[in-house]
Order: C-alpha cells, then sequence, then structure tokens
C-alpha cells in the first residue's frame, strides 16, 4: 500500500533536521534515523513509500543500505543524498538500486519537488488500470502488476527498470534521445542530468540482455540515445 511516509536516514543532525521539517510542511509522515544500521531496523518495521538514505554513514554505508533495501523491495522509491565531489558515488548509488540523487546543499522546494515526483510514481503503479499484457519477443509485461516475464521465466525490476522497458517496447525502431526518456519515465518534473539514464539502462540490460556486452535489444544510438530492437 502506498503511503505518504518517508524515511530520513542522514548522521548530520542539521541536515536532517532540514529534512524532516520540509517533507512535514509538504504534508509527508517522516521517520529520521542518523545511520545505516538504524535505517534498515526502521524499514523492516514501517510502510515507507521513499526512503532518503546520505551516501556517506559510519557503519552501514548509504549505498550498503540502498543495496539492502532494494534486494527486499523493488517497488520502494529510493534517494540518496551526496556531495557536491562524489560523482563516482552517485553513480554508484543509482547502479545500487536507487532512483534519484539530491546533491548537497539544496534548497526546500528542490527537495520536496523530488520526493514528490517519486512518490507520484509510485502511487501512480499502484493506483494503474485493468491489467494487460504487453509482449514483444521471448517478453511480456502485465501492466498492471508492473512484472516481467522473459520466456515464461519471472525477471525482477524495479519500478524504474520496468518503466524503460515498458517505454522501449511500446516505442520498438524508434531512436529516443536521452532528455525523452527522462521526461517520459521519470515524468515532467524529474530535473536531473542523463547520466541516470544511462546508468538505468546499463541496470536493465543485465537483467534482461543473454549478453550485456553485446546487447541485442536496447541498442545504443550513439550521441543521441537508445533503441529497441528486436
Amino acid at each position: 500500500m502506498v503511503t505518504k511516509k518517508v524515511l530520513v536516514c542522514e548522521d548530520e543532525d542539521a541536515i536532517r533536521d532540514f529534512v524532516i521539517i520540509n517533507l512535514q510542511r509538504a504534508g509527508y509522515e517522516v521517520t529520521g534515523v542518523g545511520c545505516g544500521e538504524d535505517a534498515l531496523a526502521e524499514f523492516e518495521k514501517g510502510c515507507f513509500s521513499v526512503v532518503i538514505l546520505d551516501i556517506m554513514m559510519p557503519g552501514i554505508s548509504g549505498l550498503d543500505a540502498c543495496r539492502e533495501i532494494r534486494a527486499k523491495d523493488n517497488k520502494i522509491g529510493i534517494i540518496m543524498l551526496t556531495a557536491k565531489s562524489q560523482e563516482t558515488d552517485k553513480v554508484e548509488g543509482l547502479t545500487s538500486g536507487a532512483d534519484d540523487y539530491i546533491t548537497k546543499p539544496f534548497s526546500p522546494s528542490e527537495l520536496v519537488a523530488r520526493v514528490d515526483a517519486v512518490y507520484r510514481r509510485i502511487s501512480s503503479y499502484e493506483q494503474s488500470g485493468n491489467s494487460k499484457i504487453l509482449t514483444a519477443g521471448p517478453f511480456a509485461l502485465d501492466t498492471q502488476s508492473r512484472s516481467v516475464k522473459k520466456n515464461g521465466a519471472d525477471i525482477e525490476l524495479t519500478q524504474i527498470e520496468y518503466g524503460l522497458l515498458e517505454y522501449f517496447i511500446q516505442n520498438a525502431g524508434i531512436a529516443l534521445d536521452r532528455n525523452t526518456i527522462l521526461r517520459k519515465v521519470w515524468h515532467d518534473e524529474f530535473f536531473s542530468d542523463d547520466k541516470i539514464v544511462d546508468v538505468n539502462v546499463r541496470r536493465l540490460r543485465m537483467k534482461i540482455e543473454d549478453d550485456p556486452s553485446s546487447p541485442a535489444f536496447i541498442q545504443t544510438v550513439w550521441g543521441y540515445g537508445y533503441k529497441w530492437t528486436l
């Protein structure tokens, strides 16, 4: 069930309080913790729609917490908090299953907009209409449960990965530029650089391609974006 509950894990008290206060003002129910161990414990106890994790924390890092949470829940929204100098960690966070990242320092409006965007995606997934099966070669997508089978075997995808796959199949044979993919899969309110598309395509290829290094389905259109071929 989708709830307006957000879990915030940030070891700096001032930043954690800033996030909590502004999300509460925006109508979210927020639980704040200061370490990865507590974040995992709260995740097990609560029914959260969005988790916000600082990448750099003592003990269990935000990256490790992200991997563990994503392994247990492929629908929950995960946002990483990063510093400007943590470019490699941003990519690693996305590779680990995060949906987005926010670079410190950030404004209340950016924080709320990004959380709202993730929350709306999750809500729209659960409120989708009657089931329809979308097929393409060995793939069968159930548009209500947002589940995927390849040759009859289940493939576990995050909601972003599912959205990418569905969008590619619906636009088979069309070269799609990265900015268009961002708008359609992450929705218009998403404002991030397009590396998030490349990282999620890489993750999706690892799950659906027989040989991700030589993809048969998701082709790169160099200098532009991607194209689904079958």
